[in-house]
């Protein structure tokens, strides 16, 4: 670990723990590799010589306390940050991101916490803000308003599997549905990748769960899913992998199935599993 770094470096890594899932053992194809990349602010190392793999047609979740640098991590993958140094790949390609239109390029999507609705607009609008499909010729072009309304009803209905009217405004809308109409502004760039930041964050029971079984519909039709989230007990209801950070560094990808929330937590908050690494 770098001496600029915060922290101690962390005791264990998931080798130690005989847990470890950064391998897959299927014939899936890698669709982001992360290879030895830092991230440095300054004199602050946020993200230290991590390297990881985001298999395609999975829910990958990156899990750590505040300052762990998941964010950052997330930020690097979507084009937000360059790395220090590491490289990114994206379908076997080294890829140099300078901005997120560079990732969206590569066919990588990010919904960020804050979600950036308009309130006022129906969902339709929202989707298309900014890339209203358009008729005309030249400088005199208009809103092509019927295939608005026909994409973002196949968008909203076919690919989320959601019976809304998409001319209703997303105020009337539950945390759930806004986080949905987030899904699908990202989903009009026909996205391989969907990162989300924190997607149910201060969501009801119902409203989590509607967001769980699209983000599983996503992956089971094809998209790749990377989510940062503090919300462990989601996680492990459904992700396929979990990769945990603690203060730059990830100290171990797991397989729900051979972990549980008092592990993670532990891994989250000091960098190590309890007692039962304290023998290596």
């Amino acid at each position: 670990m770098n001496p600029l770094s915060i922290g101690p470096v962390a005791a264990t890594t998931a080798e130690s723990e005989g847990v470890d899932a950064s391998a897959v053992d299927d014939d899936r194809d890698v669709k982001i590799r992360v290879e030895n990349v830092t991230k440095q602010f300054g004199r602050i190392i946020a993200v230290d010589d991590v390297t990881l793999d985001v298999m395609d047609s999975e829910i990958f979740a990156l899990v750590g306390d505040n300052g762990a640098g998941k964010s950052t991590l997330m930020n690097v993958m979507s084009g937000v940050h360059a790395p220090t140094s590491g490289t990114v790949y994206v379908d076997g390609e080294a890829v140099s991101f300078s901005n997120p239109s560079d990732a969206r390029a590569s066919g990588i999507e990010t919904v960020y916490q804050d979600l950036a609705l308009m309130n006022d607009l129906d969902i339709a609008s929202n989707i298309f803000m900014g890339q209203f499909p358009t008729n005309g010729v030249g400088p005199f072009r208009f809103i092509d308003w019927d295939e608005t309304y026909e994409r973002a009803e196949e968008i909203m209905h076919d690919r989320l599997g959601r019976d809304v009217n998409v001319q209703t405004e997303v105020e009337f809308f539950s945390g759930g549905e806004r986080q949905l109409v987030a899904v699908g502004r990202a989903l009009a760039f026909d996205p391989q990748v969907i990162i989300l930041d924190e997607p149910t964050s201060a969501l009801s029971v119902d409203a989590t769960r509607l967001v769980v079984d699209t983000l599983q519909r996503l992956r089971d039709t094809g998209h790749t899913i990377v989510i940062v989230s503090h919300n462990i007990e989601t996680v492990l209801q459904m992700a396929d992998r979990i990769g945990v950070l603690y203060q730059g560094e990830l100290v171990g990808i797991y397989d729900p199935a051979d972990t549980d929330l008092e592990r993670l937590n532990k891994l989250m908050t000091t960098g190590t599993a309890g007692a039962e690494v304290a023998d290596d």
